[in-house]
Protein backbone atom coordinates (compact mmCIF):
# COMPACT_ATOMS: atom_id res chain seq x y z
CA UNK A 1 0.00 0.00 0.00
CA UNK A 2 1.09 3.57 -0.96
CA UNK A 3 2.01 5.97 2.13
CA UNK A 4 -0.38 8.69 2.41
CA UNK A 5 0.73 11.77 1.91
CA UNK A 6 1.24 14.77 3.61
CA UNK A 7 0.91 17.11 0.79
CA UNK A 8 -1.99 19.22 0.73
CA UNK A 9 -3.98 20.87 -2.56
CA UNK A 10 -6.95 23.29 -2.40
CA UNK A 11 -8.42 24.13 -5.62
CA UNK A 12 -10.30 27.69 -4.16
CA UNK A 13 -12.46 27.85 -6.78
CA UNK A 14 -13.56 24.53 -6.44
CA UNK A 15 -14.37 25.03 -2.94
CA UNK A 16 -16.21 28.54 -3.04
CA UNK A 17 -18.41 26.60 -5.93
CA UNK A 18 -18.81 24.17 -3.00
CA UNK A 19 -20.17 26.21 -0.46
CA UNK A 20 -22.44 27.87 -2.98
CA UNK A 21 -24.11 24.75 -3.85
CA UNK A 22 -24.55 24.35 -0.13
CA UNK A 23 -26.11 27.63 -0.26
CA UNK A 24 -28.84 26.63 -2.50
CA UNK A 25 -29.39 23.33 -0.94
CA UNK A 26 -29.84 25.08 2.21
CA UNK A 27 -32.09 27.94 0.79
CA UNK A 28 -33.72 25.36 -1.01
CA UNK A 29 -34.67 22.92 1.53
CA UNK A 30 -36.17 25.90 3.51
CA UNK A 31 -38.50 27.28 1.18
CA UNK A 32 -41.89 25.46 0.76
CA UNK A 33 -42.08 26.19 -3.34
CA UNK A 34 -41.17 23.42 -5.44
CA UNK A 35 -38.33 25.33 -6.94
CA UNK A 36 -36.41 28.48 -6.15
CA UNK A 37 -37.46 31.61 -7.58
CA UNK A 38 -34.57 33.29 -9.89
CA UNK A 39 -34.48 36.07 -7.54
CA UNK A 40 -33.91 34.28 -4.45
CA UNK A 41 -31.24 32.71 -5.87
CA UNK A 42 -29.68 35.79 -6.95
CA UNK A 43 -29.99 36.85 -2.91
CA UNK A 44 -28.50 33.46 -1.94
CA UNK A 45 -25.54 33.91 -4.52
CA UNK A 46 -25.42 37.74 -3.76
CA UNK A 47 -25.54 38.84 -7.03
CA UNK A 48 -27.78 41.63 -8.83
CA UNK A 49 -30.38 40.43 -11.19
CA UNK A 50 -28.87 41.10 -14.66
CA UNK A 51 -25.32 41.14 -13.59
CA UNK A 52 -23.94 39.36 -16.58
CA UNK A 53 -23.44 40.46 -19.65
CA UNK A 54 -25.34 39.32 -22.50
CA UNK A 55 -22.35 37.94 -24.18
CA UNK A 56 -22.04 35.67 -21.15
CA UNK A 57 -25.47 34.45 -21.41
CA UNK A 58 -26.13 31.00 -23.72
CA UNK A 59 -27.66 32.02 -27.15
CA UNK A 60 -31.32 32.07 -27.12
CA UNK A 61 -31.39 32.64 -23.44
Amino acid sequence: MAPLSTTTVQDHVALAEIELCGELIIAASATEAERLSADRIDEVLKVSPGAGSSADSPAGA
